[in-house]
């Protein structure tokens, strides 16, 4: 069995009967759960309102890096992350590809998330582009010794990689590493010991090969498993195993 530890169920450009056989897909394809990641506390409830009837679907809930438009207060943050329905912290984190000219409204909002992953004990959720060494400072900075967490999508470098494991957190890929472009990055993975790993689609985006030019769906986390264990040189099921309770050890909220 497979989960897609990262994807936007909400941002699918999909009916409520589409998103019941988007779902459906990929129990076909043997995905038992899928993490549902909020970008935006303003959005939370709509999120939350199209995937509360699905048992194999979790939420998240925070502000993207990129949507300094969202920022809410830490008051409020915690509140929404102290649900019982939320299992984690985030999306959060930094991005200086994009925006770095907003970079000290992020380093603001990073470091209430990771204070707020520290009350609530629950993991974060990290996005992270151009911008490794404030994203592991903070990190060290901020978080407490029990707080841990996935780097999602992960496009950079081995040794923040490492920086990011020896604090405790896991490794999310996703589909980019089936990119031609992404030679540098699946050298890395092919580093990443299997017990920090996890699988990810971050749909309805960067659907993986054979599926580039289409709307991305938690069904093609399986390709990505696919692609990343001949590039392991593992078989598919121990890859699968290996990752599915990756994610169950890390979102320990989660019912099973």
């Amino acid at each position: 069995m497979f989960v897609d530890s990262h994807c936007h169920l909400d941002r699918l450009k999909k009916s409520e009967s589409e998103l019941i056989d988007v779902v459906a897909a990929a129990e076909k394809r043997r995905v038992e759960h899928m993490l549902c990641v909020a970008v935006s506390v303003k959005e939370f409830e709509d999120m939350r309102n199209r995937v509360k009837g699905f048992d194999n679907v979790s939420m998240s809930c925070g502000v993207h890096p990129l949507h300094n438009e969202d920022v809410c207060s830490f008051d409020e943050l915690l509140s929404h992350v102290s649900r019982d329905d939320v299992v984690a912290v985030g999306e959060t984190g930094l991005d200086y590809f994009y925006s770095a000219e907003t970079r000290d409204v992020q380093k603001a909002s990073f470091v209430d998330h990771i204070i707020a992953a520290n009350k609530v004990k629950k993991p974060l959720i990290i996005h992270t582009r151009d911008a490794r060494e404030d994203t592991i400072s903070l990190l060290k900075e901020h978080k407490e010794a029990h707080t841990t967490g996935v780097l999602h999508c992960f496009t950079e470098s081995l040794e923040m990689a490492q920086e990011a494991m020896e604090l405790g957190f896991y490794i999310s890929i996703s589909g980019i590493v089936t990119f031609s472009s992404a030679s540098e990055l699946r050298e890395t993975v092919k580093q990443i010991p299997l017990n920090r790993l996890l699988i990810e689609t971050d749909s309805p985006w960067l659907a993986p090969v054979p599926h580039r030019g289409k709307e991305n769906e938690p069904a093609n986390v399986v390709d990505v498993a696919y692609f990343i264990a001949e590039l392991k040189g593992i078989t598919v099921a121990e890859l699968a195993k290996a990752t599915t309770e990756n994610f169950y050890t890390l979102f320990s909220h989660i019912n099973k």
